[in-house]
């Protein structure tokens, strides 16, 4: 990627949630943009596979295994990366768990407490811990959230629901930290092509005796532009929403879904 166009040069990011999708690309792609990454998940064999990554586009990177559900392992991510860094420019709370896939009169309440608990209470607790260095650094908080907020979809109710709870969140946070010089914003991605969705029509082609051009065809059709957003687009709206080009954008939510749905 040219210079030119590295819209994070010398920043410092962390981001959560640090997986063989979006997570990895996320990264790699703020790499790519000219910022050093604090890489953070449960994982730690995934975390170095990242971490190699992003030093082979000649950025640092570090790699600190953390569940954010937990006060002390977020607060030695925190002490760890100021250590390493001496600042956070942008933090980028990306944790996923897959959800309850029944509908709402039949799912377990442990089950929506799970999603709460991770996508909420975890993405609180990072920004809440970040939030004296990011003020430091008038820096910037973008929170993954999900197509899910537009639909009301059978088997979505209780991922929906911690999704919203994230979304009025992050309004909130925009107006108690806006004072601060942080901003906070959000990224709400439709389907992501990329390798996990591709696995997924895959099992779903054979599963069904069709193609993986067919699936993909038929569920890109209800999107104006007929195709699904990549995992690099996602990462280019969040590294937008990151960059000194949004500076003045604070408590939105910017739709990636190729015109899925309009908001």
């Amino acid at each position: 990627m040219s210079t030119t166009a590295q819209l994070l040069r010398d920043h410092v990011v962390v981001v959560s949630g640090v997986g063989p999708g979006l997570g990895r690309t996320l990264a790699t792609r703020c790499a790519a943009h000219g910022a050093d990454v604090v890489l953070a998940a449960r994982t730690a064999e995934r975390l170095d596979e990242v971490a190699a990554e992003v030093r082979a586009l000649g950025r640092r990177a570090l790699s600190v295994p953390t569940d954010i559900t937990d006060d002390a392992s977020a607060a030695r991510l925190v002490e760890i990366a100021r250590d390493e860094f001496g600042r956070i420019d942008t933090l980028v709370n990306n944790a996923f768990s897959i959800p309850s896939m029944k509908p709402l009169a039949s799912t377990g309440f442990d089950r929506i407490r799970d999603s709460i608990e991770l996508t909420v209470l975890g993405t609180l607790r990072l920004t809440q811990m970040f939030a004296p260095l990011l003020a430091d650094a008038k820096g910037t908080v973008v929170n993954i959230n999900s197509m899910v907020l537009r639909h009301s979809q059978e088997r979505y109710g209780s991922y929906k629901i911690a999704k919203s709870a994230l979304l009025a969140m992050s309004q909130s946070l925009a107006t108690e930290l806006g004072g601060s010089g942080i901003r906070v914003n959000s990224v709400a991605p439709g389907y992501i092509w990329g390798p996990t969705l591709q696995g997924y029509f895959e099992h779903q082609a054979g599963k069904y005796g069709t193609t993986v051009e067919d699936i993909y065809r038929h569920t890109a059709a209800a999107s104006d532009l007929k195709r699904l957003p990549t995992t690099e687009e996602i990462a280019d709206a969040v590294i937008f929403l990151a960059s000194p080009m949004a500076s003045a954008i604070t408590g939105q939510c910017l739709d990636v879904n190729c015109g899925e749905y309009h908001h």
